[in-house]
């Protein structure tokens, strides 16, 4: 930063002093000893939001991104009866911790569809049927505090890299995977959201020409033939009783051919996508959070052999692909992080 030593602890102190950070450790080195600061858990609150299902979860976390209270509501997709279901669960979210409501600095929404780069209005939600939605808006005057919104896959994007497995790393995709699939990526440190916010799409990206129709209007995106969604109809079109992929990798481990086509057309499909990915970005490392479904049989097998076999020779090998098995809390936590971000560094540029 360009600041000596001195200007530094000074620095240091003044946020002791307001409760934003705290000291942890002493390490003996060369000279002086040095005592390690972080930020205080209780310096600063965030609420998170996830409306990608009903009841709509929402979580008070602190400042190091550890949930501390629940609470849920019912989803609308009336913008202004969202705002106002928000307004009348905070109360009670809030009221379990002390100082809560005056550190509380930020709001944020997770929401399934393209989010503007200021990460103030949806775009588009087919989920939601919305369309040039100002949510942060409208939710900032119901409530009074700073709102920010984003895409569901960006924001758990900014949970691994405030609090999770990515802290270290620059360059990196994360890919979440459930009913639909989305993607977010770091690059040098940053979250890239491209000139409209929708950097990152991979789950409308076509796997199949003249597929299955999706849901975005085109026809064979990966999400049709990978989610765990597509993956479940697949199975039922196959006559197959599976409800998940653990039932899957189940009947094919017993040599159901049914099951072994099942799992190896979406293995097939996410491995393909996850090389492109590999190709385009050349992260350090591809992350995929799933809150369900299994990446130790069949179909993680197929998914890892696919995208090796899909990225130029130099390539293979050098980008580690992590599964991450995540609870449900995992995009209101991530909305919370928005949040945090803001506070902590200012909205994500283009």
């Amino acid at each position: 930063m360009g600041l000596s030593k001195a200007a530094m602890s000074g620095i240091a102190r003044d946020l002791i002093a307001l409760g934003v950070l705290h000291e942890t450790e002493t390490v003996q080195g060369q000279g002086r000893p040095s005592i390690l600061l972080d930020l205080h858990p209780e310096g600063a609150f965030f609420v998170g939001i996830s409306l990608l299902e009903d009841p709509a979860p929402l979580v008070l976390s602190d400042f190091n991104g550890n949930i501390l209270a629940r609470q849920t509501m019912p989803l609308s997709r009336d913008p202004g009866v969202i705002a106002g279901l928000i307004a009348d669960a905070l109360p009670k979210l809030l009221s379990g911790r002390k100082d809560a409501k005056r550190k509380l600095y930020g709001l944020g929404v997770a929401l399934s569809g393209f989010v503007d780069e200021r990460q103030a209005n949806c775009v588009q939600s087919t989920l939601l049927g919305w369309q040039d939605v100002p949510l942060a808006q409208i939710i900032s005057q119901k409530c009074g505090i700073d709102t920010f919104i984003e895409n569901d896959a960006k924001a758990v994007a900014v949970s691994e890299k405030l609090f999770g497995s990515a802290r270290d790393v620059q360059n990196f995709s994360v890919v979440s995977f459930d009913d639909g699939i989305g993607c977010a990526h770091f690059i040098g440190g940053k979250l890239y959201r491209g000139n409209h916010g929708g950097a990152g799409e991979i789950a409308h990206c076509t796997i199949e020409p003249g597929g299955s129709p999706c849901r975005c209007g085109k026809r064979g995106c990966l999400d049709t033939v990978a989610s765990l969604k597509a993956i479940r109809e697949m199975a039922k079109a196959e006559g197959l009783s599976c409800h998940s992929i653990e039932d899957l990798e189940t009947e094919a481990a017993r040599g159901n051919a049914a099951a072994v086509r099942v799992l190896h057309r979406a293995g097939n499909a996410l491995g393909l996508a996850i090389a492109h990915l590999i190709q385009f970005n050349d992260p350090g490392m591809i992350l995929i959070a799933h809150v369900e479904g299994r990446f130790d049989g069949l179909f993680g097998t197929v998914m890892r052999q696919t995208a090796e076999a899909n990225v130029l020779p130099r390539y293979a090998g050098q980008t580690p692909i992590r599964t991450h098995r995540v609870d449900r809390d995992v995009w209101a936590r991530g909305a919370a992080s928005i949040a945090a971000h803001n506070f902590l560094i200012g909205p994500t540029p283009n």
